[in-house]
């Protein structure tokens, strides 16, 4: 009888048979981990949802060639089952499903960007390979349902709960990264995160999020930690507080869960609506696990918490981090063991989900964000011919169109360099500078890119004049209508205060269009683009050449005081008067800005 039971056993392990899941036809889902890198063959017996342990971690399929170097490369199905895993869940939509995990950790990220192991990595590297991995991604995976977007950064003990900056210990002792790593940029590329008042902004964590609803408008968003209904109950309802109020387009807060053996029923429950009711979020269960070798009390754990989460509106489904006893991270935390036999709290489950099935509750809805295209600054398009101004690009809309599109009207480091708050609602990452001349746009880094709706009097051919500043010999940016390259243009200069003029011939197609300019080179600022139809130079470019017109300067001094004005026959004469007047009195830098042109020009006096 035992020779046949283990033989039918050993036989389940090889060929599907067709069962019902625990939770199938309720009112969520019940799910698990993949099993030392597999899909086991019962799996749908037990499970409706399905989360790669390991195998969708970025450190698990992101690559480079050449070593440290090269080009990127993506390992879907590596070791792990990342895409299988994805695919087992589309085979039977709307009854099973997939969870990425995860898109931003502090730990088992890919070794290219590690401190010690690679001494070339940069912030600036950083950003690009995690902008990489997130397009690889949303390539692979367009249609995700759910998403660990960001993993383990609560901030506890002088350390993040995984190694995001420095090797972690984790506030547990639960961190895998490894020491020789040294940690990574993986913070600072994504924005930071700023103390303001002794409270940690996860500024870093707003941006992932940012990024991720970027590529996935209808996804499930979640942020995922542990120790949260216990030891760090407080800093994760602080975080999860923190980052809403940023602006972070979270749906949910994945409690990991793994801190609850011994948990009585009042206590699992009193903490697990406290985090709800404080956060406003829906709450998802996303690591379940009982390490305990005495079948009675892991069963009896079972049995104070899982029928809260099944039958809470508010939990948005259960994932059970591991079913098969010594294949799990942690000891005696399995459901069945190896020989098959199932274990008490495994017998408790099929028998509580038989008869309570329909108790299971589910008033959360995930509305996902419908596209909305890019709008011109304030309501109109810029008229050419005339005169673009710099920090007057679109309003950036939301999500991603049919044709995998995004709707941003700008692409800019995520941390702010700028001093004004021009803009500080619909654009607060773009560099917005306070000159002289008005507000700039400033700190301009090879990739970054700015757009404008314009309206294009007529087709035909135009002079481009750009009024820009820099100290660099090898900047430059190019200018595209609708993705169509019309210039390239060099920038060289000595100062930052000194705009001077580049121009270049553009051909342009009549009516509305969307005018680009990407940074080719770092580093720049420009104030504004003027379009003037070729043999019609514009009013300012007039008057800038003609030397025998009496023009109006306003004098200003290096901290932006309009001094007065002086009439002169160009900036020459102008500089010559400025220099020689008793109403100056101090030495110093000082600026003259042509009163028709806006043109800028500095001046050094010395008294």
């Amino acid at each position: 009888m035992n020779r046949l039971t283990l033989s039918t056993i050993a036989l389940a392990g090889f060929f599907s048979v067709a069962f019902a899941a625990l939770a199938d036809g309720g009112a969520k889902f019940v799910g698990n981990i993949t099993t030392g890198g597999q899909i086991r063959s019962d799996f749908a017996q037990y499970w409706n949802q399905i989360t790669p342990e390991n195998g969708c971690k970025w450190g698990s399929i992101h690559s480079l060639s050449n070593g440290n170097s090269g080009t990127s490369k993506f390992a879907w199905d590596n070791f792990d089952k990342c895409e299988s895993a994805y695919k087992w869940a589309k085979e039977k939509p709307g009854e099973r499903h997939f969870k990425f995990h995860a898109l931003v950790w502090g730990s088992q990220y890919p070794n290219f960007l590690c401190k010690k192991k690679n001494p070339g990595i940069t912030v600036e590297l950083t950003k690009k390979y995690i902008t990489e991995w997130f397009d690889a991604v949303a390539a692979k995976f367009p249609d995700l349902e759910y998403i660990d977007v960001v993993n383990e950064a609560i901030w506890a003990g002088n350390n993040y709960h995984s190694g995001y900056g420095k090797p972690a210990a984790g506030a547990e002792g639960h961190s895998t990264d490894d020491t020789e790593c040294g940690g990574s940029y993986i913070i600072e590329a994504l924005g930071g995160d700023r103390v303001v008042n002794g409270k940690h902004q996860y500024d870093f964590i707003t941006n992932a999020f940012k990024m991720a609803r970027e590529r996935w408008p209808k996804a499930v968003l979640i942020y995922n930690d542990y120790n949260t209904l216990s030891w760090q109950i407080n800093e994760g309802i602080e975080l999860i507080q923190t980052i809403v109020k940023n602006g972070a387009p979270v749906d949910a807060y994945g409690q990991q869960a793994h801190d609850c053996k011994g948990m009585s029923k009042s206590d699992f429950e009193s903490k697990m609506t406290r985090i709800h009711n404080e956060t406003g979020l829906p709450l998802l269960v996303s690591e379940y696990d009982i390490g305990e070798a005495d079948d009675t009390k892991q069963k009896n754990d079972y049995a104070n918490q899982i029928p809260f989460m099944w039958e809470t509106p508010w939990v948005a489904g259960i994932t059970i981090w591991g079913y098969i006893n010594g294949s799990t991270w942690v000891q005696n935390t399995g459901l069945i063991e190896k020989d098959g036999r199932k274990r008490a709290s495994m017998n408790w489950l099929e028998d509580y989900f038989a008869k309570n099935l329909s108790k299971g509750k589910n008033d959360v809805t995930f509305t996902p964000v419908e596209p909305e295209p890019q709008t011109p600054f304030k309501g109109t398009a810029r008229a050419i011919p005339g005169k673009v101004e710099a920090e007057d690009f679109d309003v950036p809309g939301k999500g991603v169109n049919e044709d995998g599109t995004t709707n941003a009207s700008y692409s800019d480091d995520s941390e702010n360099h700028g001093d004004s708050d021009y803009r500080k609602d619909d654009a607060a990452a773009v560099d917005l500078y306070a000159k002289a001349t008005g507000v700039i746009v400033g700190y301009n880094q090879t990739g970054d890119w700015l757009e404008y709706t314009v309206d294009i009097a007529d087709a035909g051919d135009y002079v481009m004049t750009a009024s820009v500043a820099t100290e660099s010999e090898s900047a430059s940016f190019k200018l595209s209508i609708d993705g169509k390259s019309i210039a390239e243009i060099p920038v060289t200069g000595t100062s930052w205060d000194d705009f001077k003029d580049v121009t270049a011939d553009v051909t342009l197609p009549a009516g509305k269009h969307v005018l680009r300019m990407d940074v080719t080179a770092e580093y720049f600022d420009v104030d504004y683009f003027d379009f003037a139809k070729k043999g019609q130079v514009s009013i300012r470019e007039k008057v800038r050449l003609d030397n025998n017109t009496l023009q109006d300067y306003y004098v200003i001094d290096a901290q932006g005081v309009r001094m007065g004005v002086l009439s002169a026959y160009g900036f020459d004469a102008a500089a010559s008067m400025l220099k020689s007047s008793s109403a100056v009195k101090a030495s110093g830098i000082y600026f003259l800005r042509n009163r028709t042109t806006g043109k800028m020009q500095s001046v050094r006096v010395t008294r």
